[in-house]
């Protein structure tokens, strides 16, 4: 596998390219392909382990598609995603604790104008291992692509973010009307809280990224990854809860979580 963070997968919004500002604009029309690569992402986050850069300030780059004749882009946020990183993990443990994680310097790098990156909204979600179900209930089927590379399995979902809201608001109806409000409705109804703070044309994108190796390698007996049925599967579950026919949705949660067990394994024999 030549991918840099083999094991992170990512939700991403794409906006239409008029919803930035002149200068963004300018930039991310001259600057492609070199900032489209998830390949350059993924070296500069290393290299920021290496040598640690005050983020606020730091150039950053973004993720740019061509779509119908449309230029769609989904900038990195790296200062605002290294932020809520910090902050979800320094919440989840006493200060005790949480010091023998981070150095006073490189606390200051992730902290120093928390002022200007607390009303950014990144662009770009992130989990290492897995993939939360309610990333799938975004997408069709069809609107799936997968096969391989020169970096190995890809398998990556693209929906328009009118039709995403609308999975969206559906699963979390589903959910709601079978389980109550709690943990997970919340987490579904802030995935669409989300993705509506984005322009309205926006793309949004569900990329395995590294995962789909490893979900190639469990699924290789009955045919690696286009034998993933992940979509299929919550889409299953979510009727069966609509229904009130809790065995359907069992079946089709039980399949998903089971495979993505199989990735999750991985992370212990690595």
């Amino acid at each position: 596998m030549t991918r840099r963070t083999p094991y992170v997968a990512a939700l991403r919004i794409y906006e239409p390219l008029s919803a930035f500002e002149p200068a963004d604009r300018l930039l991310w029309e001259e600057a492609f392909p070199i900032y489209s690569t998830v390949e350059d992402e993924q070296t500069r986050a290393m290299q920021r382990l290496i040598a640690p850069t005050f983020f606020a300030s730091a150039a950053d780059g973004a993720h740019i598609l061509d779509y119908e004749d449309v230029r769609y882009v989904s900038p990195w946020s790296t200062a605002t995603r290294s932020w809520a990183a910090y902050d979800n993990f320094t919440d989840s443990m006493p200060s005790s604790v949480t010091k023998y994680f981070f150095t006073p310097a490189i606390e200051e790098l992730i902290t120093s104008g928390a002022d200007y990156i607390d009303n950014k909204v990144p662009h770009i979600l992130t989990e290492t291992w897995m993939i939360p179900p309610r990333w799938f209930s975004l997408f069709a089927p069809e609107e799936r692509m997968r096969g391989s590379d020169s970096n190995g399995a890809f398998s990556i979902a693209r929906a328009k973010i009118a039709n995403a809201k609308t999975r969206c608001n559906f699963t979390h109806e589903a959910v709601v009307n079978a389980f109550g409000e709690g943990g997970i409705e919340e987490e579904i109804q802030d995935l669409h809280d989300w993705m509506d703070m984005f322009h309205p044309k926006s793309l949004v994108e569900l990329d395995y990224g590294g995962l789909a190796d490893y979900l190639n390698i469990a699924l290789a007996e009955v045919g690696g990854i286009e034998a993933d049925s992940s979509i299929e599967d919550i889409h299953e579950s979510l009727a069966g809860l609509a229904a009130n026919d809790g065995a359907t949705a069992g079946v089709g949660y039980e399949r998903l979580i089971t495979r993505w067990r199989k990735v999750a394994a991985f992370e212990q024999a690595s």
